[in-house]
Parts: structure tokens; sequence; C-alpha cells
């Protein structure tokens, strides 16, 4: 037996789903558009305690169609597991396009239009789920966040919040000159500070001991997206650990416009 997940197809998501803002809200210069929006990840039947908001998608969420399902959706997926929470929980972007350039979505970290269709998103899944926390991931997920608390809906939210570092916040620094290590030490201090805030309030699937990560990531510290999480048929790879999506191309427009998908050595059956 397999689990999927069908995506969309009750109320209200299915409405949201057939209501979302195009180029006329998500500059195609500021955004890739043309790869069309990504919604969630995650449960939409009413038993999300977790609410998670995550940035924008990139190359394996606009393959499989749901975020956060590589290197960021499994370093957060062990997060999850130190809670107990295996499957009550549900994510969404602050943008529901691929940022074209980390300065385009600084731009619109404010951007009344695009808020309001997130906005919409945030009143349902907290209108229509026990949530009892919500995590942001990165510094434009918390502003989302802080955006929607200044409405009535936001205000009316009592659980718990708390804003983490992005998951791979490591190695972007990294790429500005930060070494790795002291990037995700700073990072998993910040999200050992989060477990011990989350751990005693959150509902889990499956009790566990609270767990503190170490200066790095270790391999069990990673969690594989669940094959529930996904729509129907995709191959296991496509969850796993190793890197099958890449942006690829000679100029900045063949890179936009092609991503190579490939399956891993690995998991290959020849």
């Amino acid at each position: 037996m397999h689990d999927f997940d069908p995506g969309c197809v009750e109320e209200p998501y299915a409405t949201l789903a057939r209501t979302f803002p195009g180029t006329e809200t998500y500059p195609p210069e500021d955004f890739r558009t043309e790869w069309g929006p990504i919604f969630h990840r995650g449960r939409l039947d009413g038993t999300a305690r977790v609410l998670v908001i995550g940035q924008d998608p990139a190359a394996h969420e606009a393959v499989v169609r749901r975020i956060l399902v590589g290197t960021a959706g499994r370093r957060f997926q062990g997060f999850l597991a130190k809670l107990g929470i295996e499957t009550s929980y549900v994510m969404v972007n602050t943008y529901l396009y691929s940022v074209y350039g980390q300065q385009a979505g600084n731009a619109h970290a404010n951007d009344p239009d695009i808020a309001l269709h997130r906005h919409a998103w945030l009143d349902a899944l907290t209108a229509n789920n026990p949530i009892e926390a919500v995590v942001s991931l990165g510094r434009l997920a918390d502003t989302a966040f802080r955006t929607w608390r200044e409405t009535p809906s936001g205000q009316a939210y009592g659980g718990a919040y708390e804003h983490i570092l992005h998951p791979t916040y490591p190695d972007s620094a990294a790429s500005s000159g930060t070494p790795r290590a002291v990037a995700m030490a700073k990072m998993l201090t910040g999200w050992n500070a989060a477990l011990d805030a989350l751990h005693p309030v959150v509902t889990p699937d499956t009790p566990v001991a609270l767990a503190h990560y170490g200066e790095d990531l270790a391999p069990t510290d990673l969690g594989d997206i669940p094959e529930g999480d996904l729509p129907a048929g995709l191959p296991t790879w496509m969850r796993g650990g190793e890197s099958w999506a890449s942006r690829q191309g000679a100029t900045a427009e063949e890179k936009r416009a092609t991503i190579m998908v490939q399956i891993p050595l690995s998991q290959r059956p020849f």
C-alpha cells in the first residue's frame, strides 16, 4: 500500500487553489512565475497541530508540486521528529513562486497584494486545524507571520510561535564567507531554544524525550519526506537524501527555463 496526498481537493483549500494570484501580483522579473504556484505540504484534513511558514519553492519543489522537499525539507523534518510530530503538520510558503534572486524576495517582504492571498491561507489553516504552534523558517517567513498577526484572524491566534533560522542558512552563510561550522552551530543553537519552547506545548503524534542538536547535523537529525505528503505515484528517490534536481543552462535565460532531473546513481535499477 502506498500513501499519497490528494492535494487541495476540499474546501476552503480548493477555492484558494483555484483563485491564486499570477503575474499581476508576482512580477516575473522577481519571481519564476512560469513554473506555477506551489501551495503547501502536509495535512489539509483538519489534523495539523503545527503550522510551518517557509520562504519560497526551489527546483525540487517545482517538480513534485509540494514545498520543503529538498535539503531544507529533510532538515526540518528532523526538527519535527524531535517534537514527536510525524504527520500532524502543514506547511505553506511566504511566496507561492520561486524568488528570482534573494533581493527580489526582500523587495516584496511587505507587499500587501502578495500578503492578501497568503493571509487567506493562514486564516483557513488556523480556523480549520487545532494549531498549537507556528514555526517560521527565516526572516521573510517571520515577516509574513508578523504581518498576518496584525489581522483580525492573526490577533485571534493564541498558540505558540517560534522563528528559527532557515534550514539552509549554513549553506547560504558559507557562500557569503561565514565558516560553515560557525553558521551551523548558530542555527542549531537557535533550533535547540525553539525545541525547549515547543516541546512542552505541542501534542506529539508519538511522545519523545527532548533531545538537542549538537554543533553539527548528524545523519540521524535528518528525516525523509513522508510518502503521504506527495502526489500519488512519485518514486522513492524524490523524497530521499540525494539531490536529483538542479537548474541548468549556459545563459541566465536558459537556466531559468531548465530544471534537470536525474535519478541518483544509488537509486538506479541497473
